[in-house]
């Protein structure tokens, strides 16, 4: 695939990728609530050993492996849970499985600090996991399984990437925060909210779980937020001075890359439902 891509302009890798991306992703969400939950799996355990594999580079010494294995275990159960396929209870199992990190260490013998390889593989759990698990509750907010809140997410979230993306390509100058992301700009963040709103009342107009006010709170949420995730990836790779999360999506990078903004957006999502719904 990549060698295919290669052919083409950085442009056209990205648009090619996009699409390929958000037809497995809209398509399997809409097929089946499995399907939804493996496509979704696949995304954070990818996301999460891409987190380790960089942390690592820092000379940090996560558990890769095990913190990976204890995200998938979150995301089953939270998939589980709101399925209504096993009860609430089951959530306890996280605990004891999480305490096996200190556990794990004390075999460790060639790590000099354990405490800071225990703190970034718990890190790359809240960071990547916990967030994933989130859009479990997400899916199945209304009682049930419906796609149509993930899917119309997803549909704003790539609204706003793309919006920014060409307003700042064609009309950026205010940096938005440059001493984090240089590139990053007021005019493309502008572009992007406006894109996004357009997106969120298209996907307002298409399905019924949520009312328009309701689809526009979600809205500003992801752009808002979504942004501050973008910028909170990059001041990641700043800190250990890398362009990308990795080169895994021809033209856009890592997954880690392509999920910031939904990595922060989903907790927000998450509880404006559960409270304000």
């Amino acid at each position: 695939m990549k060698s295919i891509l290669g052919k083409y302009s950085n442009l056209k890798q990205r648009i090619i990728a996009a699409l390929l991306g958000a037809i497995i992703i809209l398509g399997g969400t809409y097929y089946s609530p499995w399907a939804y939950f493996l496509i979704f799996l696949l995304i954070s355990i990818t996301t999460q050993l891409e987190f380790y594999k960089l942390v690592g580079l820092d000379g940090m010494l996560p558990l890769k492996t095990f913190g990976t294995f204890c995200g998938s275990v979150l995301f089953l159960i939270s998939f589980l849970v709101e399925s209504g396929a096993i009860e609430s209870k089951y959530y306890y199992l996280i605990f004891p499985v999480l305490a096996c990190v200190y556990m794990i260490y004390l075999y460790r013998k060639r790590v000099i600090k354990p405490f800071r390889g225990i703190a970034f593989t718990f890190l790359g759990i809240i960071y990547v996991s916990i967030p994933f698990s989130l859009i479990n509750i997400i899916a199945f907010h209304s009682g049930t399984y419906t796609g149509e809140l993930i899917m119309g997410s997803m549909l704003i979230l790539w609204a706003s990437d793309t919006g920014a993306y060409f307003a700042g390509v064609r009309f950026g100058k205010r940096k938005l925060f440059e001493r984090v992301s240089p590139k990053k700009s007021w005019e493309g963040s502008i572009g992007g909210l406006l894109l996004a709103l357009v997106m969120t009342y298209a996907v307002s107009h298409l399905q019924t779980t949520l009312v328009l006010w309701q689809w526009l709170c979600v809205g500003i949420i992801i752009v808002v937020i979504g942004t501050y995730g973008d910028l909170v990836e990059s001041l990641f790779k700043r800190s250990i001075e890398i362009k990308d999360s990795g080169r895994i999506i021809p033209g856009h990078g890592g997954f880690l890359d392509r999920f910031d903004g939904l990595l922060l957006s989903a907790p927000f999502i998450t509880a404006f439902l559960k409270i304000f719904l």
